[in-house]
């Protein structure tokens, strides 16, 4: 349902549209300061570098807009969902706990883990931890999936996540949880 959000919210073609301005403004104000470079001093340089200096820093503020847009695109697409798919909010919300959680213990494995081997990397899933993957999955579903939402809803965002979220494209998971839960 949430995917189908995006489709419905035709968010390719907006995200598409609205990210290509940033970088025709970066694009503009480069070519402004390298403008301005070749001159004299006699010559208005100075003026047009000062402009592409604007024209960078907008473009990157414009960037900030953008992350803020796709996060806003997320919760629309979550919306969706919920009103699609029986009990929506539940189960997006049992979805995304799951995957934050797994995503956090590939990620500590992976650093824990130094030994890659190149045919590894040809499977779907590691065949060193399949079993050990099993038995922590079998863990979690007698845990209950409701538990582990639970778990992440019962955490504050700190001032750091609020500071990583405003440079992400995807909104922290813990408001997603509170908004999708609001939704219920």
């Amino acid at each position: 349902g949430h995917e189908l959000g995006h489709l419905r919210h035709r968010d390719v073609q907006v995200m598409m549209v609205v990210s290509f301005l940033p970088v025709l403004f970066y694009y503009i104000g480069f070519s402004l300061m390298l403008s301005s470079m070749g001159r004299g001093r006699r010559d208005e340089g100075g003026g047009n570098a000062l402009i592409g200096i604007a024209f960078i820093a907008f473009s990157w503020v414009l960037n900030l807009f953008i992350l803020y847009l796709s996060r806003l695109r997320e919760y629309y697409a979550d919306r969706h969902s919920v009103s699609v798919v029986d009990n929506g909010a539940q189960k997006l919300s049992v979805g995304l706990a799951k995957i934050v959680n797994t995503t956090r213990r590939v990620s500590r494995g992976q650093k824990e883990k130094q030994n890659k081997s190149a045919f590894k990397a040809l499977f779907i899933a590691d065949p060193d931890r399949a079993s050990a993957d099993a038995a922590e999955l079998a863990a979690m579903e007698v845990q209950g999936d409701q538990k582990l939402v639970q778990e992440i809803l019962s955490k504050e965002p700190t001032f750091a996540d609020k500071l990583i979220e405003a440079f992400s494209t995807h909104p922290n998971i813990v408001k997603r949880l509170r908004a999708l839960q609001g939704l219920s």
